[in-house]
């Protein structure tokens, strides 16, 4: 399938993909990602492989909409869930929530 990429053609096809990232370890996702096979990519990370080109060359949405039409799934940014109140932070919400002294 022909996908544009940072302004460059590429022919790309889901199999192709899979060999390119074959045997790489994910980097740690902290944005866009997408699952091949088991594993779970930056969506720049996978941009950089296949298209050999700099990360900062592409967006991630580019990347994003390709590997989207070759079937691939594709993950938004997921907020950070918030953290748990302590028990003294609990215990003053159950005491009437005001601040402690």
């Amino acid at each position: 399938m022909r996908c544009v990429i940072a302004h460059f053609p590429f022919d790309l096809f889901s199999s192709d993909v899979r060999e390119a990232m074959k045997g790489i370890k994910p980097e740690a996702v902290s944005g866009p990602s997408v699952t091949i096979g088991r594993r779970t990519y930056p969506v720049k990370q996978v941009g950089e492989v296949i298209t050999k080109q700099d990360r900062r060359d592409f967006t991630s949405a580019e990347v994003t909409r390709a590997l989207t039409r070759l079937g691939f799934t594709c993950h938004d940014t997921t907020a950070a869930p918030a953290p748990a109140p302590t028990p003294l932070q609990t215990a003053a919400a159950l005491l009437g929530g005001g601040a402690l002294r």
